[in-house]
């Protein structure tokens, strides 16, 4: 098993993608502590995987993900690695194009996107400096920095804080490397989670994604098609390996889509 006496924290890792990566994680043999904010997918998570610790909290608050590495050392013994996956969409908060975009909008989606992702990746390289051997940081960006869909997909804000992620990620990665300290991102395309039911309830964007992400008869991304990436970047296979953003998105970037 690739993750054998590993300990990993899944920030955002009790439903959806990090519910998925942390059953591909728990199977290689990884020891667990997951973070989820909605109280259902905390106990959702607990019965799926009996032999984590779930911790009920808010990843945009200091101590959270402190919290989390805390626990896992006191339990396991030890911290590896870190999965940023906790994030979402704005457009409650009033996220959208920039000619509409509130300021509210753009805090609130910097601050649930970006500021979260900085607090876990910050606790995590203080806690490998104290432990003095390095790990492995893993975040979640999007393929919308960098590969927009001005259509369906406007959220100006959230743009920005993923693209944000990605320079974060590869400034620090360049930083800690001399550490022994891997810090990646997986990038994805449309993925079935619960921050896609708006497109994934809707026929015309779904039309548009197939022609978008043409891969494997354009069907809208799996969580599961995460999964194995995310063994590799926190497994020792990875040793070699920082700075990367990998995009697995169905070949969204790759082609222009068709509009009804």
């Amino acid at each position: 098993m690739k993750l054998k006496n590993k300990t990993l924290v899944i920030i955002g890792g009790t439903s959806g993608i990090g519910l998925s990566a942390a059953k591909a994680l728990a199977q290689e043999g990884a020891q667990l502590v997951l973070v989820g904010l909605d109280e259902d997918s905390c106990e959702q998570a607990t019965s799926t995987l009996p032999d984590t610790i779930v911790l009920c909290a808010d990843a945009r608050r200091e101590d959270t993900a402190k919290s989390a590495i805390r626990a896992c050392i006191e339990k396991f013994g030890d911290f590896h690695g870190i999965y940023h996956v906790a994030g979402g969409s704005g457009r409650k908060f009033g996220d959208g194009p920039l000619h509409e975009l509130t300021l509210d909008g753009w805090n609130e989606t910097l601050h649930l996107n970006l500021t979260s992702l900085m607090l876990s990746n910050q606790a995590a390289i203080q806690a490998f400096q104290e432990l003095g051997y390095g790990g492995s940081i893993l975040n979640l960006g999007s393929i919308l920095s960098f590969s927009p869909s001005p259509k369906y997909f406007v959220t100006h804000a959230y743009a920005a804080a993923k693209a944000a992620v990605e320079g974060l990620t590869v400034s620090t990665a360049a930083y800690y490397a001399s550490q022994n300290i891997r810090i990646n991102v997986l990038a994805p395309a449309l993925v079935e989670s619960p921050m896609s039911q708006r497109a994934m309830t809707n026929p015309e964007i779904l039309k548009f994604s197939a022609s978008k992400m043409p891969l494997d008869g354009g069907r809208v991304g799996k969580p599961s098609d995460l999964d194995q990436a995310a063994v590799f970047f926190l497994s020792d296979d990875s040793k070699f390996t920082t700075g990367q953003i990998l995009h697995i998105d169905g070949g969204w970037h790759l082609t222009e889509g068709q509009y009804s």
